[in-house]
């Protein structure tokens, strides 16, 4: 389908819902908002939320350091690639979200729980803890992304809740096995995309989630379109003071596909240069997602763990995970 076909939503389609309730520790106004979130997440997978805890002065000093980050030359961003995790800078032709699509018109950079050489987990060969490749030139960077990854675990653990709420099970039933997430913050960066590309071209091409929720900032710039239940794109525009939330595959299986891992894309017309802070929250690495069902209703999904399910969905979608030694990490 062209994106050119893609519509402004309507005010039904992706709700903006006030997490403010959440923080008042009532158990009637926290099922009430999951019921809200629920909704949302059967129908089309995505919703915004406001007052969802993170400072603002803090999105807008990482989105400063984003920028100055990427505004460096390549071979100097290239001194931070992955070498044996998911962590680090990816240029562009690293990533291809869809397979009929051309690569991803976008770079990133990928950080997650900051461990020390001598973690444990990491010496044991968890393949999804390690080290982060801070740029020593940034010395800026390792401390705000660090913030920025707690503050959006913060509000992860608030979500989670009022969804297991919504649903009528234990508010700490997704949110349990924290103890040591496999968490990753990405801040994407989306030059302007020529208008003569062709309509394969994307910044990030169709595709679903890999974990459990997802939080994104968008800047003013706008470009993130969502797949509604008819097949049609619509555009998340963006909210000041809001958030956009998803439900990621492994939620999706979690709930035996209650919650709607729902396929989006980013299409960065505009002429501007394009920036976005993702938090892709995720429990421990062995945390089992066994689908919870409803009286009656057999699950639809085996068993697997949280860790192996997302690195296999790596493997298939960052080319440098194919190039040399890192590729089986």
């Amino acid at each position: 389908m062209s994106y050119a076909s893609a519509r402004w939503i309507d005010a039904g389609e992706i709700p903006v819902i006030d997490m403010a309730p959440l923080t008042a520790g009532d158990p009637d106004a926290t099922r009430r908002v999951g019921e809200r979130m629920r909704d949302a997440a059967e129908a089309i997978g995505f919703f915004y939320v406001s007052n969802h805890g993170i400072a603002q002065d803090l999105i807008d000093r990482t989105d400063r350091l984003a920028r100055d980050f990427f505004a460096q030359p390549l071979e100097k961003k290239l001194a931070v690639k992955p070498a044996d995790r998911h962590r680090g800078f990816l240029q562009v032709g690293q990533a291809k979200m869809h397979e009929r699509a051309r690569v991803d018109l976008k770079e990133s950079f990928i950080w997650g729980r900051d461990v020390a050489d001598d973690d444990p987990d990491y010496l044991s060969g968890n393949r999804m803890i390690g080290p982060n490749r801070w740029p020593d030139w940034m010395p800026a960077l390792r401390p705000t992304l660090n913030a920025y990854l707690d503050a959006a675990h913060g509000c992860a653990g608030a979500l989670l809740g009022a969804l297991a709420a919504g649903l009528g099970i234990s508010p700490d039933y997704f949110k349990r096995r924290f103890d040591k997430p496999i968490s990753r913050g990405t801040l994407v960066y989306y030059p302007p995309q020529d208008p003569d590309a062709g309509e394969d071209q994307f910044g990030v091409a169709p595709h679903t989630d890999y974990g459990v929720i997802t939080l994104l900032h968008q800047d003013d710039v706008g470009g993130l379109q969502v797949m509604t239940r008819d097949a049609q794109w619509v555009t998340a525009h963006p909210i000041p003071g809001t958030l956009v939330i998803n439900a990621g595959d492994l939620l999706g299986r979690w709930t035996n596909d209650r919650f709607k891992s729902n396929p989006h894309r980013v299409v960065n017309s505009s002429g501007r240069e394009r920036l976005s802070i993702a938090v892709f929250a995720d429990p421990d690495f062995d945390t089992p997602i066994v689908p919870v069902t409803r009286p009656g209703e057999p699950a639809r999904y085996p068993e697997v763990s949280c860790g192996d399910y997302i690195l296999g969905r790596f493997d298939a979608a960052f080319a440098y995970r194919r190039e040399g030694a890192g590729a089986a990490r």
